[in-house]
């Protein structure tokens, strides 16, 4: 039975393969003789447009001169051209030469196929056989328009014998056509090759879904199933070998931005990349598996000490820090190491990857391209990670966060010019998260485009029914930038509240313009084009600072609360720095805020170094909205710069 399948099967593709060959003969051959009709009476149409120095006449309607009777009558003997017409443009015929003779007409008759060649100037082409006498066995009338300048003065309609030239195509088509269907019958072999290539892709098949079962399709790496079951053996053969076992999660940095800048084709390169250094570092014995997204999992087996695990997590930061060149593009990154040792991290598969997980979290938070082993403290750090984000997520979805306002003052004259908004987040026994704590969550669960909007809109609102001499200020979060949400939304809270842009202060940090350097100063620049102030904070606290200075024009600069922290330690050091700033921002038309003055001795240095203003607990703590109105009242009462200033704070706090 099968083989009558495969015997009808190999009729059929016979069948197939003659009928198929000879349509392609048929289809190549009138291809052929297409163009080689076209190129034949093109070539004739431009000799006679060379020769025929009165053609535009003749296609006119005037008789031929004896010069252009002359040329006729001895052309019409040369070439495979046997025939031709001469129409004019509108496509009626003025004179038709053949072998015999060359005729004018007397009565012009209209042909469609000339005026279409003029309309759409290009060849119009019919093949037939000859049937009447005279009339060559095969042959193609090719209509081809005669352009002089540029512009279309006549038609020629060549009739071209093309009888040896069909009967040499169809000779040659059907020779390597006979040959082709012989050796396919001779063979007889196609129903085995397609049997066996049949098996062969599917055993292919079998063996790719074997192996996706187990393997990351991107990167080639184990996935979570194959890590799991191996972990689990790894565990097993450790509590009869006393040997260690540790986990590696290691998560790239800043992965998400190759993503968004450079596109997800890059970004899935650079996976790929990254787990073939990761082979490369680790033994035979060792497993490396990709753990979702951007995050890998590297399980060692077999050691005596936690130190060798220590050990190969700095040679993995190290090793993946080498610049990759990915598609054109030189890329640097960073990872990331939380490390768990089991047994004693956890004695099931599961238990381990979470502790290892745990002390990710923990190296993250010591500011990432670093490791952390595990510790029990680990545990409750989740917990209170866990509540905390929750806090943060109700508050976000029910507007429960609150600003608080600390004033700021121009050093001389001690006057009131604004204030800056600070977030604060109330909880259950009344005391207030500080933005310390809460900007970095909201960045990482992707809530600070909303918070931030949230910011913007509730300061303006704020700001709107204080005197209109009086500016805030609000700080902005660099994955504010990143999303692109800076823009609408302080478009959004200006046009809500109908705040003066001018009075609107939007304050960034430095650490900000090193990683967003083009992307940031651009949608700065447009900020400050619509009349917003541009504030740098934190300045002097590392990075490049200077740098900035001149590459955007920034209003104001905030000198750290580091260096008055400092001041009465450092002395003159600080001094020195902080009258250097203040003669910088002079110099370059930038206002000076000096932040974290809290004691008489500090006012009294930095009214000498003629800063421009001073903010701190000295001048005033962060206060409620509903308190600002009691501060400004206060500030309008003094009427000379000789008021006495508040006196000191005796205990310093964070803003």
């Amino acid at each position: 039975m099968a083989f009558w399948r495969y015997l009808a099967a190999l009729i059929v593709v016979l069948v197939a393969l003659v009928g198929g060959t000879w349509i392609v003969v048929k289809a190549t051959t009138d291809h052929l003789l297409y163009g080689h009709a076209t190129r034949t009476a093109q070539l004739w149409a431009n000799f006679l447009a060379d020769n025929v120095a009165d053609l535009n006449e003749i296609a006119a309607g005037e008789a031929p001169s004896s010069a252009s009777l002359a040329f006729f009558g001895t052309a019409r003997t040369a070439g495979l051209v046997f025939r031709y017409t001469i129409f004019n443009r509108y496509g009626f015929s003025m004179l038709v030469a053949d072998r015999d003779k060359v005729t004018p007409v007397d009565l012009s008759e209209f042909d469609a196929k000339a005026a279409d060649a003029v309309k759409h100037d290009t060849a119009v082409v019919d093949a037939m056989a000859g049937s009447r006498p005279g009339e060559p066995a095969y042959f193609a009338q090719a209509y081809v328009p005669v352009l002089v300048g540029g512009k279309p003065i006549a038609v020629v309609a060549a009739y071209v014998d093309q009888t040896g030239e069909r009967e040499s195509y169809f000779q040659a088509f059907l020779v390597a056509a006979a040959s082709l269907c012989v050796l396919t019958a001779l063979s007889f072999s196609v129903p085995a090759i397609a049997w066996y290539r049949r098996t062969r892709e599917k055993q292919q098949a079998d063996r790719r879904i074997r192996f996706l079962a187990h393997h990351d399709s991107l990167t080639g790496l184990a996935n979570r199933a194959r890590l799991m079951e191996r972990l689990e053996t790894a565990l097993a053969e450790s509590a009869s070998t006393g040997a260690l076992v540790a986990v590696h999660m290691i998560d790239i940095d800043h992965f998400k931005q190759v993503n968004d800048s450079l596109g997800h084709d890059v970004g899935d390169a650079l996976l790929g990349v990254i787990g073939k250094r990761l082979r490369m570092t680790t033994r035979i014995e060792d497993m490396v598996a990709r753990f979702g997204g951007d995050e890998f999992v590297v399980v060692q087996t077999g050691l005596v000490s936690a130190t060798q695990a220590e050990e190969f997590a700095k040679r993995t930061i190290a090793g993946l820090k080498a610049p990759m060149h990915i598609k054109g593009q030189e890329l640097t990154m960073t990872c990331t190491v939380g490390i768990a040792m089991g047994p004693a991290d956890g004695k099931s598969a599961a238990r381990l990857i979470k502790s290892a997980d745990l002390a990710l979290y923990a190296a993250k938070a010591a500011g990432r391209n670093c490791a952390r082993f595990f510790t029990s403290e680990m545990d409750v750090a989740l917990q209170e990670r866990m509540a905390l984000e929750k806090l943060i997520r109700d508050a976000a979805t029910h507007n429960d966060f609150v600003l608080h306002y600390q004033p700021v003052f121009e050093i001389v004259g001690r006057r009131l010019v604004g204030f800056e908004a600070l977030l604060r987040l109330p909880t259950a026994d009344g005391t207030l998260i500080p933005p310390a704590t809460i900007i970095p969550i909201a960045e990482e669960i992707r809530l600070i485009d909303k918070i931030g909007a949230w910011v913007l809109r509730e300061a303006c609102r704020t700001a709107k029914s204080w005197p209109s001499d009086l500016t805030v200020a609000v700080n902005l979060s660099s994955s504010q930038f990143e999303s692109g949400s800076v823009e609408p939304a302080v478009a959004e809270a200006l046009n809500e509240s109908g705040l003066d842009p001018h009075r609107l202060e939007l304050e960034i940090t430095e650490g900000l313009l090193l990683n967003h350097t083009h992307a940031t100063l651009e949608t700065l620049r447009r900020l400050k084009d619509k009349g917003v102030s541009i504030v740098m904070d934190d300045f002097g606290t590392g990075y490049s600072s200077l740098s900035y200075l001149w590459k955007f024009p920034f209003d104001k600069i905030k000198i750290d609360r580091s260096f008055m922290e400092s001041f009465a330690q450092s002395g003159h050091n600080v001094e020195t720095v902080v009258k250097t700033i203040i003669a910088l921002g002079r110099e370059m038309n930038m206002r000076v805020t000096v932040e974290g003055v809290e004691t008489a001795e500090q006012v009294d240095f930095l009214y000498d170094a003629n800063a421009d203003q001073v903010q701190g607990y000295f001048f005033g703590k962060p206060v409620s909205a509903a308190r600002v109105e009691a501060a400004m009242l206060d500030d309008r009462r003094s009427t000379s710069p000789e008021t006495p200033l508040p006196e000191p704070v005796t205990k310093p706090s964070s803003n």
